[in-house]
């Protein structure tokens, strides 16, 4: 991280980078695949975990030969929300997540939260990082298009007035890295979700960090006490 130019904000991905909820995010998928008579593979799931949900219903469908429109792709993803939503019950922030977030409210490092997830799914989540007040969120329903479009990026750039160029986006996912490719924002992959360092830095992720290295790097650079 000390070869990259300083931030002038910070985004973060929320589940598998923040809290520690990808497990439950992949079984909210398969019993919803489940319920639909869709045959899902686990691993292949997983590997989707981050991207737009509706691109994610799609791309699950199409392997067995069925075909959803958006609509139906729309219905899905709505569906394993609300699945989502009953499994979640005791989402645990990742280590040094809520120390880094609870640094960055107190300093003048403008950041936010930028997920796929609807609205609806991301307060549970948030919650259990117990921040002292509640952090910008962009979610996607706020966007046609969720990661690995990068409107949802560019959206929260906009909301933090500064520039994509400026932003540093934290994900563990190759969605997440292709988004901030996409939207010109630096990439630092976190390898708490299942994608590998490896496989971040080959979707473009400019470096692997934990939240304590990224930390101890705001610090060296002054931008946090």
């Amino acid at each position: 991280m000390a070869a990259l130019p300083d931030p002038g904000a910070l985004i973060f991905d929320l589940d598998g980078t923040l809290v520690d909820t990808v497990e439950v995010r992949i079984e909210a998928w398969l019993a919803t695949f489940a319920e639909v008579g869709i045959p899902a593979d686990r691993a292949h799931v997983a590997r989707l975990i981050g991207a737009d949900g509706k691109r994610l219903a799609k791309e699950v469908a199409d392997v067995c030969g069925r075909h959803l429109d958006r609509g139906r792709a729309e219905a899905i993803d709505r569906r394993s929300g609300e699945i989502y939503d009953r499994l979640n019950t005791d989402p645990r922030p990742l280590p040094g997540a809520r120390t880094l977030l609870t640094t960055l409210s107190g300093s003048d490092l403008r950041w936010a939260i930028a997920t796929s997830s609807r609205r609806e799914q991301v307060g549970a989540s948030v919650d259990a990082l117990r921040l002292p007040r509640p952090p910008l969120i962009v979610d996607g329903s706020a966007v046609d298009y969720a990661k690995p479009a990068p409107d949802l990026l560019l959206l929260a750039s906009r909301r933090l007035a500064t520039p994509a160029r400026r932003c540093w986006y934290a994900g563990d996912s190759t969605w997440d890295m292709q988004a901030a490719r996409a939207a010109g924002m630096t990439g630092l992959g976190m390898t708490y979700g299942v994608a590998s360092a490896a496989t971040l830095r080959r979707a473009g992720a400019a470096t692997v960090a934990t939240h304590r290295a990224l930390q101890a790097d705001l610090r060296r650079r002054g931008l946090v006490s």
